[in-house]
């Protein structure tokens, strides 16, 4: 007999399908390459943080190792997207520091782009201390930073300071008031403002929203400010202005999460912002219709 709770999991994962590429690595890389045939570039992130069991960290950081190593036999032009409490850092951050060691190192031999992903307000300080130390060894090196955290505005004017390549999202961590802004108004407020001063002082940076108007200012600001940067997006979300943007000549990158651990991470997506609630049913109604 089917449970409420297992119903809800199977009609979750009818459309969570639309932006998990599925549980394996090979999974990731065909969704990678059906972007990049599509003229998008990839993010592989693999599902799962918090992790404290070794063997699951030591397999995790193999996965990210064979990923990267594939991207070049796939023909793809990809990055992958790493958070540290999948690495180590709930077990000490000497233990992600070694952890991250091994990603970096073939990343490096492989030239392959490494996004650091931020977690919950409580990890900030250790991922920009992580992304400090790494960012000297390996240019080729991001930092994801919140835009509905009250602090970020200081953490992205210091990180500028040392030439840091920064993916701005809203945040999708449910944070204390006293330490994040609380209505879509305000996030999106310091959004832009924090886009602003990306544009008129940073380079090689990325705008992660599926948010259209942040998009058009994003366009807008591109025209005042010629800088490198490009536009982040969900698998299977904003499929239809993927396209738009690209015939527009701007880089789009999909961000493709894979792995057993979907439903966690897309009862966050979904709690994010209510929007997010229309954007993915809408996504999913139209991919129905193909």
């Amino acid at each position: 007999m089917v449970t409420g709770i297992q119903l809800m999991e199977k009609v979750l994962f009818k459309i969570a399908k639309q932006w998990i590429a599925g549980n394996s690595i090979d999974d990731a890389l065909v969704s990678a390459k059906e972007a990049y045939q599509l003229g998008r570039y990839a993010i592989i992130n693999k599902l799962g943080e918090y992790h404290t069991s070794k063997k699951q960290i030591s397999s995790t950081i193999d996965e990210y190792q064979k990923i990267i190593n594939s991207f070049r036999k796939w023909k793809v032009r990809g990055a992958i997207s790493v958070k540290p409490t999948q690495i180590g850092l709930s077990i000490s951050q000497k233990e992600c520091y070694r952890n991250f060691e091994k990603i970096i190192q073939k990343a490096r031999d492989a030239h392959v782009f490494v996004w650091l992903d931020m977690e919950s307000s409580e990890h900030t300080d250790e991922t920009i201390e992580i992304y400090n130390t790494y960012f000297t060894k390996y240019e080729r090196l991001g930092i994801a930073l919140q835009a509905n955290l009250k602090r970020t505005e200081d953490d992205l004017i210091n990180l500028l300071q040392i030439g840091a390549k920064i993916r701005l999202v809203k945040g999708a961590y449910r944070e204390k008031a006293s330490v994040s802004f609380k209505s879509k108004e305000d996030v999106d407020k310091n959004y832009i403002k924090l886009m602003r001063t990306l544009f008129k002082n940073g380079n090689e940076f990325a705008i992660a929203s599926h948010d259209g108007k942040i998009i058009q200012k994003a366009e807008n600001l591109s025209k005042k400010y010629p800088k490198k940067f490009e536009f982040q997006m969900l698998k299977g979300i904003r499929e239809e202005l993927k396209p738009e943007l690209i015939k527009k000549k701007f880089v789009v990158s999909d961000y493709i999460p894979y792995g057993a651990n979907w439903l966690p991470y897309s009862v966050r997506r979904i709690k994010e912002r209510k929007r997010n609630i229309l954007l993915l049913g809408s996504s999913w109604i139209q991919s129905q219709r193909v």
